[in-house]
């Protein structure tokens, strides 16, 4: 039943099941991400709360939402990096319960950028995010964006 409401939603926005497939990022062989207990229900969550500005690639706009797509994960390596994703005003003011969040920030970081998920990456909890999500970043989100992606690259070179 959700994937079909999925589905005539894609339909309606003239994505169709082509555009379904590549969005959902997940399939039967795809593997587990740490910190996601449902693939299907992590990405209908992105779907319904996050592609919207984000796109269905991750690619971002340039008026209103960053690219995601090889370059998310890249705040983990930077100090105070995992607690802005956290913070930023699209994850702290989401409709969603902090449990899901987690979830989709989990699916997020391997969905869109995998290569830069470090090998100790403990998964975000629901609680982790809760108490993130009180002290969301406004004005300063893209300022601060830009520099821990500048720490976070010296430290991948």
């Amino acid at each position: 039943m959700r994937r079909r409401l999925a589905l005539a939603a894609f339909s309606l926005c003239g994505i169709g099941a082509a555009g379904l497939a590549l969005a959902q990022g997940f399939d039967a062989a795809a593997p587990n991400f740490p910190g996601v207990q449902s693939m299907q229900r992590a990405w209908q969550h992105w779907t319904l709360n996050c592609q919207g500005c984000h796109r269905a690639d991750g690619t971002g706009t340039d008026d209103s939402a960053p690219s995601l797509a090889g370059t998310v994960a890249k705040f983990l390596h930077a100090p105070g990096g995992r607690e802005y994703l956290g913070m930023v005003p699209g994850v702290a003011s989401s409709p969603l319960e902090s449990e899901d969040l987690a979830e989709v920030m989990n699916w997020m970081l391997y969905r869109f950028d995998s290569a830069h998920v470090p090998a100790n990456f403990q998964p975000y909890t629901s609680d982790e995010i809760a108490k993130l999500r009180l002290r969301p970043l406004h004005i300063q989100a893209s300022t601060l964006r830009n520099k821990l992606l500048q720490q976070a690259d010296r430290r991948l070179k």
